[in-house]
């Protein structure tokens, strides 16, 4: 395809190829597995206490999450560049529509979550030493910076401390999965199936938020297409494998959480109660029991807010080469052609959001539904570009074409539906930071023009 006005460059990415599909696979793992397995839980059951419900939420997680990978795994082989979905979309609509979803997977999904998981991080801290509000801000802010630091040193140097901690978080999860309910000390239920309760429709809808939201990073190696090796091989396979990995660890954490506690104790902790992860393992493993899910509930959350620090920076990178955003955004290491600016200019939105949103469930709801956006939008494309570019080079086939990805399209609109009905606030917020993008556009197109 010629390039155009309206079209991404293909040139090779300026970045060198670094990542091998071990450690793309890993910025998956440690990308999707960070804090949410150990906190939403508690409120999944709440809205679903059934435990057929309960299961199939997060079944469904997974799969949705695999059909969007699917559409991704396609995408990101034919643009092997920094940017993601947004390349997707410039190539497929228009340029405009690019930014818009990059200014929203930037400052909203990858700034929110960086922040998010901050955030979580003080609660497991939490269990060692007190905090006050203050200081909760001070050490999630602090944290949000370390990481920082290491990615804008050098993208390798990120990637190695994402596959440590990805390693150290699939050996902890396997200690509570296996070593728990075999040497644990019993569980708080002698029929942990049983519930009173019952769910609906839009419980389940609702209750997708949270799961989504602990599935978030799947498709976390398609932002760095541009630094992988033989990305049309490798970027597919790490999003499947990694994918799988963290959904098969998902439901046998959820089993030990139903063992550990029953559905009646899961679905019956509150906003202020000890997150679940805690409660399940004082129940398995005694008075200790939630010291040491504290324990891995850090490791587990740095890894992953360091996962999403090395990937955002690369869609303010791509929008920069580009010319739609600051130029300094573009800038590159001399020694290590990382995006060092760019790593920074996330860094400052993510503590925005820490001193805006200050609790965990308001920041977690204000990015799920930036997530459900995004995903919507970037699974059109691949239809898109199905039908006016057929001819170009796939190395990777979406499996389940067209079904699958419209499955998930809808899929996701229904949650959209029921999250704006039952978190309109966090889900408008979302809302008014894509539309922000749009004058922002509007400027930086105007001064490439004059530029040209």
């Amino acid at each position: 395809m010629a390039e155009t006005g309206d079209q991404p460059s293909d040139q090779e990415s300026e970045q060198p190829r670094v990542l091998s599909l071990r450690d793309a696979t890993m910025l998956v793992v440690s990308a999707v597995i960070g804090v949410g397995i150990f906190l939403t839980p508690g409120g999944v059951a709440k809205l679903l206490p059934q435990p057929g419900w309960f299961v199939a939420a997060w079944v469904v997680g997974g799969v949705l999450a695999l059909a969007g990978a699917l559409a991704n795994a396609e995408l990101g082989a034919m643009f092997p560049r920094a940017g993601g979905n947004y390349v997707y979309l410039r190539a497929a609509y228009h340029p405009m529509a690019g930014f818009l979803v990059g200014w929203l997977s930037f400052f909203a999904i990858f700034a929110g979550t960086v922040a998010t998981l901050a955030l979580g991080f003080t609660i497991s801290l939490s269990s060692f030493v007190t905090l006050g509000p203050t200081s909760k801000i001070v050490v999630a802010i602090a944290v949000i910076w370390i990481a920082t630091v290491v990615n804008a040193y050098a993208t390798k140097a990120g990637a190695r401390l994402n596959t440590v901690t990805g390693y150290l978080k699939v050996a902890a999860l396997v200690v509570i999965v296996f070593i728990g309910p075999i040497i644990g000390h019993g569980r708080a239920s002698p029929a942990p199936l049983f519930s009173t309760g019952t769910a609906s429709l839009t419980g389940f809808g609702v209750a997708l938020s949270p799961v989504l939201f602990s599935y978030l990073g799947w498709n976390a190696s398609v932002y760095v297409a541009g630094e992988i090796e033989k990305p049309g091989k490798n970027l597919p396979r790490s999003l499947f494998i990694g994918l799988g990995i963290c959904t098969v660890f998902y439901l046998l954490v959820n089993g030990t959480y139903v063992y550990a506690l029953g559905m009646q104790g899961l679905s019956s902790i509150g906003p202020h109660d000890a997150p679940v992860g805690f409660q399940a393992g004082r129940v398995l493993f005694g008075a200790r029991g939630s010291d040491l899910v504290a324990g891995i509930m850090l490791v587990s959350i740095f890894g992953c807010l360091n996962a999403n620090v090395l990937v955002g920076p690369r869609i303010a990178y791509a929008m920069a080469t580009d010319g739609l955003f600051f130029r300094g955004a573009a800038r590159l290491s001399a020694k290590s052609q990382t995006p060092w600016i760019a790593v920074i200019v996330q860094a400052v939105m993510a503590t925005i959001l820490v001193l805006v949103f200050d609790e965990f469930p308001d920041a977690l709801d204000y990015t799920t539904f930036a997530i459900v956006l995004a995903t919507i939008a970037d699974t059109s494309a691949l239809y898109v570009l199905r039908f006016r570019d057929p001819d170009r080079a796939r190395p990777y086939r979406a499996a389940g074409y067209p079904w699958v990805p419209a499955l998930y399209i809808l899929a996701n609109l229904a949650i959209a539906f029921a999250m704006v009905r039952a978190k309109p606030v966090e889900c408008l917020t979302s809302v008014g930071v894509l539309l922000a993008g749009a004058p922002v556009y509007l400027l930086f197109a105007a001064a490439r023009r004059r530029a040209a």
